[in-house]
């Protein structure tokens, strides 16, 4: 989700939001509602909403020549009114810069976690998501070859290959990642370096791996990836202590 640019500022012009039947001009009304009592106003500032096909369920909310701009994901068109008034308070928490309601997270998060949300979000993605991909050959490393060696003594060669690539950047925040929707997992080419040690990047895709081996597990509405029959298998890697030391000292790298 992708909130909140810019501070609120008190010197938008307002008017008041009337309340109609279309979806857009009832969500307006629900949002000119959330920022008066959150934000402790008499009046609503002046609302620009509507409805964006994003590739996931992302929404977002900033302030832009004097007015508050607000995009939603079309995957939320017909969802219940609580589930729309609770991202209203998340998206304005987060406008307001103020701790977002635990109970509105929760709402939202029940929604969404729901399978048939699931299923459209993946079902979007994969038609509207672009997947830029380099060729799994990197200058000192092959993912090709590791990905089969890794295959062959992990998981007895029965995983099935998705598409393998290099990130575009040496992304140094996110060292690899899987993406189920597009079939594919990405190693940052910062790993693509005889600086990093070759156990390293090995855990690295593995790890990745083993996200394709597990998937992930819906438990009390919200969705886990790393569960603990996925940590018990990361920890079989032989360099499994040496390889999460040498991460730690390194910004938060694996999804």
């Amino acid at each position: 989700m992708v909130v909140a640019e810019g501070k609120p500022q008190s010197s938008i012009d307002t008017a008041e939001a009337p309340v109609a039947p279309d979806p857009e001009s009832r969500i307006r009304a629900l949002f000119a509602e959330t920022i008066c009592l959150m934000g402790r106003r008499k009046r609503a500032p002046e609302i620009e909403i509507g409805f964006h096909a994003f590739a996931g369920l992302n929404s977002y909310i900033r302030i832009r020549n004097q007015k508050v701009v607000i995009r939603i994901s079309d995957i939320l068109l017909g969802a219940p009114l609580e589930v729309l008034r609770a991202l209203a308070r998340i998206l304005v928490a987060k406008l307001f810069r103020q701790k977002v309601d635990g109970e509105a997270t929760q709402v939202y998060s029940a929604f969404v976690s729901d399978p048939a949300i699931r299923s459209r979000v993946e079902t979007a993605r994969g038609l509207r998501g672009r997947k830029r991909l380099t060729a799994p050959q990197g200058r000192y490393r092959d993912l090709d070859r590791s990905f089969d060696r890794l295959n062959r003594e992990f998981f007895g060669g029965n995983l099935p290959k998705p598409r393998l690539s290099w990130s575009q950047q040496k992304a140094r925040t996110v060292l690899g990642h899987t993406d189920h929707v597009h079939d594919t997992i990405v190693i940052s080419r910062r790993l693509d370096s005889p600086s990093i040690p070759n156990y390293l990047f090995e855990f690295v895709l593995y790890h990745e791996m083993l996200h394709l081996k597990h998937g992930s597990r819906l438990i009390n509405g919200k969705r886990y990836c790393h569960t603990r029959a996925f940590r018990a298998d990361e920890r079989r890697f032989p360099s499994y202590l040496k390889a999460s030391a040498r991460l730690g000292r390194l910004s938060n790298p694996l999804g």
